[in-house]
């Protein structure tokens, strides 16, 4: 096992990170900077990155927040885990968790130091709308990828599960079941169903309830986990700001 406070402060312009005891920061190139903290115990490094967008005090705040909580982080989830609770510095984006990035999903330093990677794990600042808490090791990967957890001042970009067949477009799901995507192409999918008979749209949200939407000759929306919910007639926009919140929820 390498001695992870050796091989921190050996990387090319490590500095100790100001406001943390045991944490450093380094920037590799340009437009990308990281820091990191020794884990609690000392055996691993929590490390995250910001491009064009890191964020000192952020910094700080979430390796500090996934020191104090990576216990409770990765119980939920080994893969993808979260710690919700997070309050980030002021006028910072109103991130409200962290995400724990596990070594299998990230596999950073695999190339120039394999030794360590299985020591490493991510912590990035997060919303809770983005994981449902299940997610398998390929859906953690799928995940960590959407993300671009690095960009420190996006946007949230809600779980979302969706299987759609569009008979006017003839477009239709490629994946087995729902797939993950991003919420403007759920808005696109229900959109363009109009006036395709027969057309839906099946969207799921992080807590797994799942939504079929169906056209004819309307827009038609039922509860679909349970698959005893009633069709209701639903106008285009309302429907759309219906959808967008339960992925919020």
């Amino acid at each position: 096992m390498p001695d992870v406070r050796d091989v921190v402060t050996g990387f090319r312009g490590a500095a100790p990170l100001p406001g943390l005891p045991d944490a450093w920061s380094w920037s590799p190139m340009p437009r990308i900077d990281f820091a990191g903290a020794l884990s609690a115990d000392g055996k691993r490094l929590l490390q995250l990155s910001g491009r064009d967008s890191y964020d000192q005090d952020l910094a700080v705040a979430t390796l500090s927040f996934a020191r104090e909580h990576e216990e409770e982080i990765f119980a939920s989830n080994p893969y993808l885990g979260t710690r919700g609770g997070f309050a980030p510095p002021t006028g910072r984006h109103p991130f409200d968790t962290v995400v724990g990035i596990a070594p299998e999903v990230h596999r950073f330093y695999r190339v120039d130091r394999p030794e360590l990677t299985e020591h490493v794990r991510l912590a990035f600042p997060a919303y809770a709308c983005e994981f449902s808490g299940t997610e398998t090791l390929d859906e953690a990967v799928t995940r960590y990828r959407m993300l671009r957890p690095n960009h420190l001042a996006r946007e949230p970009l809600p779980f979302l599960k969706m299987r759609y067949i569009n008979t006017r477009t003839r477009g239709r799901s490629t994946n087995r079941g729902r797939g993950f995507t991003e919420p403007r192409r759920l808005v696109e999918e229900l959109r363009w169903m109009e006036g395709g008979p027969g057309s839906i749209v099946e969207f799921e949200n992080r807590h797994g309830h799942v939504w079929r939407v169906m056209w004819d000759g309307g827009w038609l929306v039922e509860e679909w986990d349970t698959q005893d919910g009633t069709p209701r007639e639903i106008g285009i926009e309302e429907l759309i700001d219906f959808a967008l919140a339960r992925l919020r929820d």
